[in-house]
């Protein structure tokens, strides 16, 4: 990472702390889930939406492909975005093969055995968002990265941003109800489509550099999926579909990267911004020193 960010501690703390002290300061409301023990109905809006959907993981897959061999990366060796797509591709198939299933039913069943019927928590409206937490906290050390704090700003937020478009259109047009009852937009998981978004980006900037940071991210993005189950929001194939969104959509964005590579301060040691969530609503965040 560019040694500008080691210059930025102060927006980095604050930005992590916020994260954890708003994490402290919430109270839970109790919401008893009502359990569904038959199937789900599926509107006929599905099939309009899962033929597009696969045409997308198989464009994803293939049609850049050839882009791919002909780019050089300074920092990491690139891959082809075939390889990129085998896991979200695999993610999103499982997702559709098993949504609505006996299989999916039993297993909400199973992953709700134990689990008091009136169990509800928060936690997971900020583990979605920890592995960006965990990004601007590295910042902080001068954890070496791959992109400037920036380039990892403008990134998270065209990933989220484009995460956001399509998951909120796959709800629109797909009526699945809730384990809990609740509504029928259950599919898929916004919450485990944000936290894999973040895992990802997380995992893309250290990837190279600290192994292990950078795949840590993605025991907070599981720990949401599986909140999101427990709580009685959402099925296997919900969260199935939501990580598979939030990983293809971070991958292209970062492979692409250099098509808006723009960045005002670079050059500039004396501004960091950066994302903010307080528990209800996002913002940016910015700090200058003069």
């Amino acid at each position: 990472m560019n040694n500008a960010n080691l210059k930025y501690p102060v927006a980095a703390f604050l930005y992590a702390s916020n994260f954890f002290s708003t994490l402290q300061g919430k109270n839970n409301t109790t919401i008893s889930p009502v359990f569904i023990h038959t199937s789900n109905v599926v509107s006929i809006q599905m099939k309009k939406v899962i033929m597009p959907l696969l045409l997308f993981l198989f464009l994803f897959g293939v049609h850049f492909n050839a882009i791919s061999q002909y780019e050089t990366k300074p920092f990491y060796k690139t891959k082809s975005l075939l390889k990129k797509a085998i896991i979200p591709s695999l993610l999103a198939g499982s997702a559709l093969l098993i949504t609505n299933s006996n299989f999916e039913i039993r297993l909400q069943r199973n992953v709700k055995f134990g689990i008091p019927e009136n169990f509800n928590t928060t936690l997971d409206d900020y583990t979605r968002f920890a592995p960006l937490a965990q990004m601007y906290a590295a910042d902080v050390f001068g954890v070496e990265s791959r992109s400037h704090w920036f380039d990892q700003t403008k990134n998270a937020v065209i990933a989220m941003l484009i995460t956001d478009l399509i998951t909120s259109k796959l709800k629109s047009n797909i009526v699945k109800t809730r384990p809990n009852g609740a509504n029928d937009n259950a599919f898929p998981s916004a919450h485990t489509s944000y936290a894999f978004t973040s895992a990802t980006i997380l995992y893309e900037e250290f990837k190279d550099t600290k192994p292990v940071l950078a795949y840590s991210g993605f025991a907070f993005a599981i720990t949401t999926g599986y909140l999101r189950m427990a709580k009685d929001a959402h099925w296997f194939s919900d969260v199935l579909l939501g990580a598979g969104i939030g990983i293809a959509v971070t991958k292209l964005v970062y492979h692409f990267d250099y098509l808006f590579a723009w960045n005002p301060f670079k050059y500039n040691e004396n501004i960091m911004i950066a994302p903010s969530f307080d528990g209800q609503s996002f913002g940016i965040g910015g700090i200058i020193q003069f």
